[in-house]
Parts: C-alpha cells; structure tokens; sequence
C-alpha cells in the first residue's frame, strides 16, 4: 500500500487515489481483479450477482462443462475466455492455451472432445503477424487435440481498450454411455490423485512477465488431457470427479469439489508433486504452489478399490508419468481442506479470495 506523507499543517494530504489493496475488498460495489481469480470473490459474483440476474432461465450445475442430452446423445457443452499476459510464454500462448482449456473442460466430463468454436477479439494497432502466429497456435492445437473448428467470429476494439488479442472458445464433446464424473459424486473413501507437477503454468507466466529468472526456465504444462482421461476411464474403473486445477491451483479446485459434495478432503503435503524450480520460485514471491495455476493437470477422486489400477494406468501415460496419491475423502470437516505437514501438523486449505497471479489464464 503506497501513500503521502501526511501529518500536521502544511503536509501534503494522503492521496487515496494511489493506495493499492493487495486483498480486494469483498463488499467492492465495483469489479476488481479477484473476481475473475477463480476464488471465492469468483464464487459469489456468480452467485449473488449473475444467477440472480438470469433467474429461471440458468441451470446452476456450475460445473466446467455442461452434460445435456440431445436426441438421445449425451454431450458436453463448456465455454472459456482466455486473457492471459504476455500472449506468448515458455511453453505456449494464448492460442494454444485456448484450446486446451476448452478441451480440458469437456475431458473432465468423461467426454470425447469433436468440436470447437473460436472468437477472436482483437485491439486496434495490434500487429498482423502477432495475430498470425497465435492463430496458427490455434489450428496446431486444435489437430493435436484432434478438434475441429467448425464456427468463430471477429471483433476490433479501440486502441487502449484491449490487450492485443482476447480469445473465447466453446466446445462439444460426447459422453459414453455408464460415464458419470461430476463434482457430487464424491464420498468418503474416495482416493485423491494428481496426474504430475503443480504450479508450473503459473510461474511460468509470471516469470515471463515481470522478467524473473530462477536458474532455469520454467515451461508452461498446457497440454490436452482426453486422451490421458480415455486411458483412466478404459482401466474400467469408478472415477468420481475429475477437474482440472487452473485458477486458484490445487487448493481451489479441491475445496469446490468439498464444497459440493458436502465432505472433507485430507491430503499429505509431502506427497504433492512439485518440482524444485517451482518450489523456489513461489519461496522468492511468496507463493503457495497449491494456489498456483495449472494449465495440463488433473485430479481424480476414485473409488479405493481402483485407485491403484488408476494410478497405474495415469503413470503409463506420457502427461500422467508423474502422477501421485496426494490425499483422501472423508467424513470429517465437511467443506474443508486439510493438509498434514511434513512436520507432523495440520493445516487448513482455504478456498483464496481471488487469485495469487492475476490474468494466467
């Protein structure tokens, strides 16, 4: 928080105008940056201000992708905008991240991704060639994730409105018949796995924008998950929920998944996947690797029974190699997270109010 010197006569008054709040006010009768962090200022925006506002008109499943039935097909809907900065990072880009969200949030259905829709909204003054290279970024995206493109649409805002290119996707996956993967189906018992490394699109982003180096470079994870979850799901077993960790990272991914299903979820610290560089890096921010943004990770919650036929089948596969039992469901603090430390204690996993790394995503 940054002020003037303020104090008897003649001192220059404070100057309100220049105070900045690392923690946005809850009760804000504005939109500030958390609400669009995935956290819990995202949580009640949509509770008390849109779903009001639409009425009977919203189905509140309020999951990542929505499961409708159509002519006897299940289908899974979902819809993202990306508006991440830089719009290149180590890793990948906008273009592809964009993809990959969509795809992701179809795959955490149990769906198999078909198609897709892409909207570009681009600022006046942005240069040809940037827009060129994020939309090859796209189509190369879409043929990895074995998507189609079939409809988008294009809009120019004025220069100083933007930041360069702002993409929204939507996709339609289908869902085989016996799949059912959603939030509420978690229950005591339930094994938690993490498919690899936490943390690692976040700081990724975040080293390439404030120009931070660690000794290494830090790549970003965004990748397609369906093929890894057909892999899950061919081992035959009872998958509960899958959801992919971006905003808000781990931490918030699992207390909305606690939240929903009415049940707590323990998990041991030490077990957490989180690589040296990234580790180091949330060390010099002040950063917790659980609150950091993932852009190509996964969590499962399966029944205990299949969880090690799961694991087997995560670890065979080139974007679960590394993936963990990281915690367990249980019937104790309902709607709450816990981590046992490697010191012997606990802690509590808080939902974050907004999010430690704005515009990641």
């Amino acid at each position: 928080m940054r002020r003037e010197p303020t104090g008897g006569a003649g001192e220059p008054a404070v100057d309100m105008n220049g105070w900045v709040c690392p923690m946005p006010l809850r009760d804000s009768p504005t939109i500030v940056m958390g609400h669009g962090g995935g956290g819990a200022m995202s949580g009640e925006l949509i509770e008390h201000l849109f779903l009001p506002a639409f009425g009977a008109a919203a189905d509140a499943g309020l999951g990542d992708s929505a499961v409708v039935t159509i002519g006897g097909a299940r289908l899974a809907f979902s819809t993202d905008s990306f508006v991440v900065k830089p719009l290149v990072f180590p890793g990948g880009s906008i273009g592809d991240l964009a993809v990959n969200g969509t795809v992701n949030d179809l795959a955490m259905s149990g769906a198999r991704p078909m198609v897709l829709s892409t909207a570009f909204i681009l600022e006046e003054g942005t240069a040809l060639a940037e827009i060129a290279h994020v939309a090859e970024a796209v189509g190369t995206a879409a043929l990895a994730a074995e998507v189609t493109l079939v409809t988008g649409d294009t809009k120019v805002v004025d220069a100083g409105h933007g930041d360069g290119i702002f993409i929204n996707t939507a996709g339609i996956g289908v869902i085989d018949d016996g799949v059912d993967i959603r939030p509420q189906r978690a229950r005591p018992g339930d094994v938690v796995l993490v498919s690899g490394d936490i943390g690692v699109h976040g700081i990724a982003v975040m080293s390439c924008r404030e120009g931070l180096e660690f000794g290494t470079t830090v790549c970003s994870d965004t990748a397609p998950l369906h093929g890894l979850v057909a892999a899950m799901l061919a081992t035959g077993a009872d998958i509960h929920v899958l959801r992919d960790p971006t905003r808000g990272g781990v931490a918030a991914t699992l207390n909305e998944i606690a939240g929903v299903a009415k049940v707590g979820v323990s998990l041991t610290e030490r077990k957490l996947p989180v690589p040296a560089a990234v580790r180091d890096a949330c060390g010099l921010l002040g950063l917790d690797p659980m609150y950091v943004a993932n852009e190509g990770k996964l969590i499962a919650f399966v029944a205990p029974e299949d969880a090690d036929r799961v694991l087997a089948a995560m670890r065979a596969h080139p974007l679960g190699a590394k993936a963990e039992i990281i915690g367990v469901c249980v019937a104790e603090h309902p709607g709450m997270v816990v981590a046992r430390t490697a010191l012997g204690g606990t802690r509590v996993v808080d939902l974050p109010a907004g999010e430690q790394l704005p515009r990641i995503c």
